[in-house]
């Protein structure tokens, strides 16, 4: 007898065990099923975490990272050569022009750098400054010229003292991306077939124009400009101007005989339907040095 009750017992609690549990019930939409409960309790759970961490103490803040002024993170040498340039002081063209050589701070032959903010609108066509000038001593670099013109203005170009001047072979080192020139010249009836390469010379600035004096039939001229000292300048979306007019080891002299050259040009390409002031304020800098404020020269 006790061995049938024990397989009574035995049979039974099988049962129990392999009897499986009734599973929750869901409707397939609406606020009975499955998604909109789990969505109920997920947010309960982000209120109770809300309650928890609004009555946990206020942390207290440690005090604040000291902050350095621009001047005080840059180089010795640069705060060194600052303390020359009076803050808020306009000096004369010539004046800042010598200050700026005073205080360069850099070991090798830095370019004078100018910075003209103009009242223009650069949205505006007859507003959208752009021009070429050709500095008497020169910009102090070794400017590489490449010329894109038929065989035989290529031949004349190459004897004007163009670094590289091809016909068609010029577009082979487009394809490989070779722009190992500072200015590109090319004539009208090449330049549809520099339009594939727009957006690789367009970025570089180095997509020849007209404005530029870059397309010509006239190749010789155009070269030897550019090896003269030719350069293009134009405003920028904030209405600025910036130029660079030669080297540090020209001297002030020479420095001076380029900057009013510029300035000459910049004057000649006031718009007409400009009004109120064309020059708001003139700035000179070497490369990496102080800012030096000039007094306006246009007025």
């Amino acid at each position: 007898m006790a061995k049938e009750e024990a397989k009574e017992v035995l049979d039974a609690t099988q049962e129990v065990v392999e009897t499986p549990a009734e599973e929750e019930h869901f409707a397939k939409a609406g606020k009975k099923s499955k998604k909109h409960q789990e969505e109920i309790k997920a947010e309960e759970e982000r209120q109770a975490r809300k309650a928890e961490a609004a009555a946990e103490p206020e942390k207290k803040a440690g005090p604040k990272p000291i902050t350095r002024s621009r001047l005080e993170r840059r180089g010795k040498n640069y705060r060194k050569a600052s303390e020359k340039v009076e803050k808020n002081k306009a000096y004369s063209l010539e004046e800042a022009v010598k200050l700026a050589i005073e205080t360069s701070p850099v070991k090798f032959d830095a370019t004078l750098e100018m910075h003209f903010r103009l009242g223009v609108d650069p949205r505006q066509a007859d507003q959208n400054i752009r021009a070429t000038v050709t500095l008497p001593a020169g910009t102090g670099k070794d400017v590489k010229v490449a010329v894109f013109a038929p065989l035989d203005l290529a031949k004349a170009a190459k004897a004007a003292g163009a670094d590289i001047a091809e016909d068609e072979e010029f577009t082979k080192r487009l394809d490989k991306e070779q722009l190992d020139f500072d200015v590109l010249i090319s004539t009208p009836q090449y330049m549809p077939k520099l339009g594939k390469y727009a957006r690789l010379l367009g970025p570089k600035g180095l997509m020849p124009n007209p404005k530029a004096g870059t397309v010509t039939m006239d190749i010789e001229k155009a070269v030897k400009e550019a090896k003269a000292g030719k350069i293009e300048y134009r405003v920028d979306k904030q209405a600025i101007v910036h130029v660079g007019l030669g080297k540090l080891s020209f001297g002030a002299d020479k420095l001076m005989e380029n900057i009013n050259a510029f300035v000459d040009s910049l004057k000649s390409q006031k718009p007409a339907s400009i009004k109120g002031q064309y020059v708001k304020s003139v700035y000179i800098s070497t490369t990496m040095g102080p800012s030096i404020l000039v007094e306006n020269i246009y007025n």
